[in-house]
């Protein structure tokens, strides 16, 4: 780079009377897209835009070495040769701008002894056999390593859907081609054929930097919409820790209080019938006394798991406190009594039943929830208060 900087101190960069100075034209554009990716890299500081900006920066030395006239002779050819070298590591950056947009990408060291064998090539066979020793060489290579690039960026794009990395690879592709066009059908690097491919090239290379601009704004609103999505995952996620019991999984009270006044209005709107199931597991307390409260926290997952299993999905299962549960069922009283002594004996037959400490049992209280109600809670209370005296009678009604 130090030895890039000497030589254009020394370049003589006034066009030719014939013609506009192409290469020279080309490295001040290259120019003013690598301060626009500067801009862009002092928000958005991702590694690819990083190896934007080096690849551009290596195409305007590349294009301001090869723009000037330099004496002696030889000395020209070696600058020539520079700037072959350079055009293809700017191809090179650009094909690990696209490997850098998932991770990090990593060089081998025979990449590195192939760049500095390129360089040694570019930098001395100018020198010894003309120009012409490097000219078709370095536009293959070049074209090679652009269509790699390419490649690489439209992969990207079929992965990601990203709009601007489409842009990216088809352009590179289609610099790739000039290339092509321009070993096998030119001369000479100063013919006038090339100074025309090379603002086709310049063209097609502009037209890569505004898809780059475009890639990193969608990478942004993507990375944006993935926060969105997290966030929202985090917030669903902590909405079901406030409303669920942590120990049974059954829905808590705090989500009896979110949903009664919804299925109350549903309930009167649609004349749908409600009822109300309450549950409390016999002989818990002792349980919990006698074998620990590691024993009746399993008797309370058992209990819990199996109330949900044999209840409709359409209805709600409460852990309303301690070893009682209630379930809100969309059916009139007889029916929901009738389906809490099923589920009584249900579970007195049941596995869960069996895996249990001796003499676990459910009680159950049912009450019907009238049209005109306001007050749920009061019939809750009825149901317990049922439930109590089932408790207290021994029989499963």
């Amino acid at each position: 780079m130090v030895l890039a900087l000497w030589l254009l101190a020394q370049v003589d960069f006034a066009p030719a009377p014939r013609a506009v100075n192409a290469r020279l034209l080309a490295g001040i554009g290259a120019c003013l897209v690598t301060a626009f990716l500067l801009l862009i890299y002092s928000y958005r500081r991702r590694l690819y835009v990083l190896y934007w900006i080096g690849g551009w920066i290596l195409t305007a030395v590349s294009m301001f070495l090869a723009a000037g006239r330099y004496s002696p002779i030889r000395l020209e050819y070696f600058v020539y040769g520079l700037s072959q070298f350079c055009a293809v590591a700017a191809a090179i950056t650009f094909v690990m701008g696209a490997d850098a947009y998932d991770d990090r990408p990593r060089l081998p060291h025979w990449y590195l002894l192939a760049l500095l064998l390129m360089l040694i090539w570019f930098a001395l066979a100018p020198v010894a056999l003309g120009p012409s020793a490097v000219f078709a060489s370095g536009h293959l290579v070049n074209a090679g390593t652009l269509c790699a690039a390419g490649a690489g960026y439209l992969a990207l794009a079929r992965r990601t859907r990203l709009v601007g990395a489409a842009l990216v690879g088809s352009m590179l592709v289609l610099v790739a081609a000039s290339n092509v066009w321009i070993a096998f059908w030119v001369r000479m690097p100063d013919d006038v054929e090339a100074g025309r491919a090379l603002f086709v090239s310049l063209g097609l290379y502009l037209i890569a930097a505004l898809g780059m601009q475009l890639m990193t704004f969608e990478d942004m609103t993507v990375e944006l919409r993935g926060t969105n999505a997290r966030l929202q995952a985090a917030q669903s996620e902590l909405e079901q820790m406030v409303i669920t019991d942590p120990l049974t999984g059954c829905r808590n009270r705090r989500f009896f209080d979110q949903v009664i006044g919804r299925e109350l209005k549903r309930h009167r709107r649609g004349q749908i019938p409600m009822s109300l199931l309450f549950i409390d597991i016999d002989r818990f307390k002792s349980i919990n006394d006698s074998l620990g409260h590691e024993a009746g926290d399993r008797v309370l997952r058992e209990v819990a798991g199996f109330i949900v299993r044999n209840v409709r999905g359409a209805d709600y299962v409460f852990r309303w406190g301690g070893d009682e549960f209630l379930v809100l069922l969309s059916c009139s009283e007889a029916q929901a009594r009738a389906r809490g002594e099923a589920l009584q004996r249900a579970f007195r037959d049941s596995a869960e039943a069996r895996s249990l400490p001796a003499a676990v049992g459910l009680s159950v209280g049912c009450v019907g929830v009238p049209l005109e109600t306001d007050d749920v809670l009061a019939q809750v209370r009825v149901a317990d208060e049922r439930m109590y005296r089932v408790k207290q009678s021994g029989r499963p009604r």
